[in-house]
């Protein structure tokens, strides 16, 4: 496989066809490119005086790892020269669809059997979100998931996700029972005061009408906090 370190100051169009990002991809299969030519592909276009895998290098060579590139704030794309809205939106478009690919999988895994399991699905989604988003799983007779509704962004205090939408939302899915969960972008899962006043109304309301809460997980970095398995509920 060519190393990254060959470099045309040309217009990749101008580059022999063997050497070009896209026809490599085509003949030898995308697990042979390197990231920046990847991010090449993506970009279409570099900026005056680079092309689009010099971009993706210099990209590339700021933050290292693309679960780095994806969690950064957009004011630190811009300052790259030749990072546009389209460009920023297509980068930000890929790591999402990775991130919902990753978490798709759990649908056809069959039964959840463990917070870790629940815990390790959402992980992909909810670690990297500068924003607390809160959500429901809902799952049938057999534990499997139906369906992911995501209620609120905010924080669970601030943006105070209604019990009352919650409920409602699980009985018009016929879900049989449901498992909460929320991001903490700090990286700490452990629980806030109002995350555990929340759980305990959430719990009671459930109980009232016979749908079964498994569980709240706090999803943290790379890390988690079940009340199931701290024994909190």
């Amino acid at each position: 496989m060519r190393q990254d370190k060959v470099i045309y100051r040309t217009n990749i169009k101008q580059w022999p066809k063997s050497e070009r990002p896209r026809e490599r991809l085509f003949k030898y299969g995308e697990h042979t490119l390197s990231n920046a030519e990847l991010l090449a592909i993506l970009l279409r276009s570099g900026s005056e005086g680079l092309n689009a895998v010099e971009l993706g290098r210099e990209i590339m060579s700021r933050f290292k790892t693309f679960r780095n590139m994806s969690h950064t704030d957009i004011q630190e794309l811009r300052k790259f020269k030749g990072m546009g809205e389209a460009k920023i939106a297509q980068l930000r478009s890929a790591f999402e669809i990775g991130r919902r690919f990753m978490c798709e999988e759990k649908k056809v895994l069959g039964s959840v059997n463990s917070p870790k399991e629940v815990a390790d699905f959402l992980m992909p989604r909810l670690r990297d979100i500068k924003k607390e988003v809160f959500q429901i799983l809902l799952l049938d007779s057999k534990n499997q998931i139906t369906e992911i509704i995501e209620i609120e962004e905010g924080t669970v205090d601030e943006a105070a996700p209604q019990i009352r939408e919650i409920v409602l939302k699980a009985i018009q899915n016929f879900a049989v029972s449901i498992i909460a969960a929320h991001n903490h972008p700090s990286g700490d899962p452990e629980p806030s005061e109002e995350d555990i006043v929340f759980t305990d109304s959430l719990k009671k309301a459930c109980e009232a009408l016979q749908l079964n809460m498994l569980d709240h997980i706090i999803i943290g970095d790379n890390k988690h906090y079940s009340f199931v398995d701290k024994k909190r509920m």
